[in-house]
């Protein structure tokens, strides 16, 4: 007498890996020595001050970069961390790298009345808003 087997579709491997591949935790790997630059901002009548957090970082190695409203705060990050047991190095790490951050603001600024401060790994820049320009008269000829 012939056997029947009846198929079953969820019973092959291939199957569960998929399967458990969807409920598989998500892992994002992320250097932490590179974390992003937090900004707050905020605006007066004639200013806006920006706080960033750059922590870690010679004032030597920030820049800011002024193009009409739009802001760029860009800064090179070295870190180093050693830990020593006697005179043998159990672990040495080093990172070097680059962090960068743009916003834009809603007013024109002006760069030569801009000024920046670095103190305790907070970028403090207060942006001076451009001026608006009076209106003129045309002379029609």
């Amino acid at each position: 007498m012939t056997r029947v087997q009846v198929y079953d579709p969820f019973a092959h491997r291939a199957f569960d890996e998929i399967v458990r591949g969807l409920f598989a935790p998500v892992r994002v790997e992320r250097n932490e020595n590179a974390a992003p630059i937090r900004i707050d901002v905020t605006e007066s009548d004639n200013a806006y001050v920006v706080h960033a957090e750059i922590p870690g970082v010679k004032k030597e190695d920030i820049q800011v970069t002024i193009e009409g409203n739009q802001v760029t705060i860009a800064a090179d990050v070295k870190r180093a961390s050693e830990a020593k047991e006697g005179e043998r190095v159990l672990r040495s790490e080093r990172y070097v790298g680059a962090v960068q951050r743009s916003f834009t603001l809603p007013a024109e600024l002006d760069e030569a009345a801009s000024e920046a401060k670095y103190a305790d790994g907070v970028l403090e820049l207060k942006l001076a808003k451009k001026q608006a320009e009076a209106a003129r008269k045309l002379t029609i000829q």
